[in-house]
């Protein structure tokens, strides 16, 4: 009986440490979180490359806890401005981050 305590105290202590493992923090996205943010890459990258106007191969998308980053070269200001307006339009967006600059 004493050894299924002592297994069972071992047991729970692996399952807490596997948890915190997977918990979030300001500078650490959980696992879920990662999940969502590769799926609104995705999608970002995707209604990007769908814009004919736009170079998609010159734009990189990142996504951080619902906010996307885009960067990388644009032929002009109103390309930049579209790009932004895109990945704003894509569900689960909750904000952009525009560090894109003109050729």
């Amino acid at each position: 009986m004493k050894q299924l305590k002592h297994f069972s105290a071992l047991l729970m202590t692996f399952a807490l440490l596997f948890s915190l493992g997977c918990a979030a923090t300001a500078t650490r996205e959980s696992t879920g979180e990662f999940i969502d943010d590769s799926v609104i890459t995705t999608k970002v990258k995707e209604a990007i490359f769908r814009d004919p106007a736009l170079k998609s191969s010159e734009i990189n998308v990142e996504t951080f806890k619902g906010t996307v980053q885009l960067s990388g070269f644009v032929s002009s200001k109103p390309d930049m401005d579209k790009a932004v307006e895109i990945a704003r339009a894509v569900k689960g967006v909750q904000s952009v981050k525009n560090d894109m600059r003109s050729k």
